[in-house]
């Protein structure tokens, strides 16, 4: 069973909640809990982890031309074929702007004689916490200045299915993107979680786009919901009989997350609106996979 948090806006509570529900399912299930927002990722500081991690591994998902002065002819057809304006000729050659490729391999292909080749870059590393509340931890970060999103994700994919589970619980990264879909992707349920806000209420909808594409079963969770009332009956018409739950706004939140100490671990509100959306995942939704 692949569960996915999203919400496609970033800050709406996706970490908070994955968190919740990876030590909730862990009571009872082998649970891995994934974080695939690979650009900030964050999971474990709401798991109330550090930095320290048990596996670190350098991984490549990415390629960026390397140009032999020796061999090139100076012609300027990679330039003019770039079509992220990452090459510029100047008078020894073609120069690269490594932050503007993509890594495309349009440069390669035109060079008329073979100057320019494409090298792989190590622009990722991959990061395991083997024991974390009773379960494993797998999260990547980019590296800064570095492309390939998407395609991190799909190796922290491969890396969390490699060890042993029943669940495996993904925190999605914002938007509806590359990262979004390698998250995505072959899911068997995705939690849309959202805020009452113009914005909050839009992205959803937007991520919602894609979980239909992929015709994946969803629930939804209105987080913040005392802020904006009017706001937050919308959405439960809106979602109807798909509405997981609700959580309300709490200052303290931010001051225990602060303090690296879990929302589970507390006693405030919001942990026992989460214990009441995972009733109701097990109760409606996973009663008959689990």
């Amino acid at each position: 069973m692949i569960v996915a948090v999203l919400s496609g806006k970033g800050g709406v509570g996706k970490s908070m909640l994955t968190s919740g529900l990876s030590m909730l399912f862990s009571k009872t299930k082998k649970v891995i809990a994934v974080d695939c927002d690979v650009d900030a990722p964050n999971l474990h500081l709401w798991l109330g982890e550090d930095e320290k991690w048990d596996e670190v591994e350098k991984i490549s998902v990415f390629e960026k031309p390397v140009i032999d002065k020796d061999l090139c002819v100076n012609c300027g057809k990679c330039v003019d074929i770039c079509a992220f304006n990452a090459l510029k000729l100047e008078k020894e050659g073609p120069v690269l702007n490594r932050f503007f490729c993509e890594g495309c391999g349009a440069c390669e292909f035109i060079c008329p004689v073979k100057a320019i080749t494409l090298e792989e870059v190590m622009n990722a590393e991959i990061r395991v916490k083997k024991d974390v509340h009773g379960f494993p931890l797998v999260s990547a970060q980019l590296y800064p200045g570095e492309s390939g999103s998407g395609k991190v994700v799909d190796q922290i994919r491969k890396k969390a299915e490699s060890i042993n589970h029943e669940i495996m619980i993904l925190d999605a990264p914002a938007g509806i993107g590359c990262p979004v879909i390698a998250a995505v992707n072959g899911i068997d349920f995705a939690i849309l979680i959202t805020e009452p806000t113009p914005s909050g209420f839009s992205d959803i909808k937007r991520a919602l786009t894609v979980v239909n594409h992929f015709k994946i079963p969803y629930g939804v969770v209105i987080n913040k919901w005392d802020m904006n009332t009017d706001g937050s009956e919308n959405i439960e018409s809106w979602a109807k009989d798909r509405l997981l739950g609700k959580i309300s706004y709490d200052k303290e939140i931010f001051r225990t997350i602060a303090n690296l100490k879990p929302v589970m671990e507390t006693n405030l509100p919001a942990r026992y609106e989460i214990e009441q959306i995972y009733k109701k995942l097990n109760d409606v939704f996973f009663k008959q996979r689990l």
